[in-house]
């Protein structure tokens, strides 16, 4: 009899241990709901951001983490890396489309498809955004290549999340998009909320991943971009990329004009060195970028000789088709990859600029630098010299103690000849044979 009770009770303990092992565990966080805030283009630094998110809310054993998205898409390997961070985080997660007017097109998709919880607001859309590639020939196998990867990508994150595959396959070959209402119907998502207080309430006590939430009355956190990935962000907005490259074109005619002016290097090379970083994170069109630096090369020609209005000039031509161009790549791009561009009026306000600042701005400084500091430019006209070297007609003269670049206007000068100032053109002093003057 004894040994019957004993028998029981081993085996209900057995069964009771099965039962447990089979159960899944059960984890009661004790911290808070972590917000993240994705705006923009996707790049390492919105990855970086959201792997710190992450790294954070498991520290604090967060409730889950909330992932703000509004953006028209990114670079492929940050889309892939931000997946897979979702895929495998460790605490529930949430993105949350929003707010109203917001999308998450291309790599935004994969992104919203591979959280927990996907969610968006009544005013937003979801869909591809799949750029068309110029130029008169395409790699149409490339283009393929590059569609049939990313669809079997967003199937296979659809399907891991038990959402609606066939549609996320669509979207990227067939570019669709759909509203808020209609991702719903179609299982792309996972409810509608109005604003994060009704995203949560709409979450509290649901089931994700493994975990019972409990989101009434917890601590929302919101966790900012910090600084340098908030700088490095915001430099990836093509408007401001663009703005950086003509900013540094400026700052490096600046410096030509009066090569004293250190401040005007030093800032032309961060503003290049910053640009440069923000291009590294979209898709650039380098052919455009190889324009751009003709323009640069044609305005410093027309700042430094006597043909500066002609060539100043004709330096728009190139600016302006690098400006149009500097985001439109010739060859077939993932469908990850968004449609950027700059404005239209900023490359208009920027050309007319650029063109008022070397033959106006730039001039003048470039007349006052190249004369003794206690004269005007008028000083010199009269004055008499030396020929330094042969001037045939460009060389080098002797003018009130220093020496100057001259160009003779009236025939060949051999050097230790007496010259006198007729005229300044840029940077050259126009000179003529004394003799010859004396003589009339």
């Amino acid at each position: 009899m004894r040994r019957s009770v004993a028998l029981v009770l081993l085996a209900s303990m057995l069964t009771g241990m099965l039962l447990l092992a089979g159960s899944p565990r059960v984890h009661a966080a004790t911290g808070p709901v972590l917000v993240l805030e994705i705006s923009g283009v996707i790049n390492p630094l919105t990855t970086q951001y959201l792997e710190r998110g992450l790294r954070l809310a498991r520290q604090e054993d967060a409730e889950l983490l909330v992932v703000t998205l509004d953006t028209p898409g990114g670079l492929e390997t940050a889309m892939r890396e931000m997946v897979q961070m979702l895929l495998d985080a460790s605490v529930p997660t949430a993105v949350y489309v929003t707010p109203d007017g917001a999308r998450a097109t291309s790599a935004g998709l994969f992104i919203l498809l591979a959280a927990d919880v996907a969610a968006m607001a009544p005013a937003t859309h979801v869909g591809a955004a799949h750029p068309v590639p110029l130029g008169t020939e395409i790699d149409e196998v490339s283009s393929e290549k590059a569609t049939s990867d990313a669809a079997a990508l967003v199937r296979s994150v659809a399907a891991t999340r038990d959402r609606n595959a066939d549609w996320a396959e669509r979207a990227v070959r067939e570019n669709l998009s759909v509203t808020a209402a209609e991702a719903l119907e179609l299982n792309v998502i996972d409810l509608i909320a109005n604003d994060l207080s009704h995203l949560l309430q709409q979450l509290d006590g649901q089931d994700v991943a493994g975990r019972t939430l409990t989101t009434t009355g917890k601590a929302v956190e919101e966790e900012a971009m910090n600084l340098s990935e908030r700088f490095f962000h915001i430099i990836t907005e093509p408007n401001i990329a663009y703005l950086l490259l003509s900013l540094g074109t400026l700052l490096l005619l600046m410096e030509l004009a009066d090569p004293g002016l250190s401040v005007a290097g030093v800032g032309a090379a961060v503003a290049f060195i910053v640009a440069f970083l923000g291009l590294g994170n979209l898709p650039v069109n380098w052919a455009a970028v190889a324009l751009l630096g003709v323009a640069v090369v044609l305005f410093v020609v027309g700042l430094l000789t006597d043909t500066e209005a002609i060539v100043t000039l004709a330096a728009l031509v190139p600016f302006l088709l690098g400006s149009l161009l500097l985001f439109a790549p010739f060859t077939p791009t993932s469908p990850a990859v968004p449609i950027v561009r700059v404005s239209p009026w900023l490359i208009g306000v920027t050309a007319a600029g650029m063109v008022l600042f070397s033959l106006v701005v730039l001039r003048a400084i470039l007349a006052a630098a190249r004369l003794p500091a206690r004269s005007g430019a008028q000083r010199l006209v009269g004055l008499s010299g030396t020929a330094l070297s042969d001037l045939a007609p460009a060389g080098q003269v002797r003018v009130d103690l220093q020496e100057w670049s001259a160009v003779s206007v009236r025939g060949t000068i051999p050097a230790g000849a007496p010259v006198r100032v007729t005229g300044i053109t840029g940077v050259r002093l126009e000179v003529e044979p004394v003799e010859e003057v004396q003589a009339q």
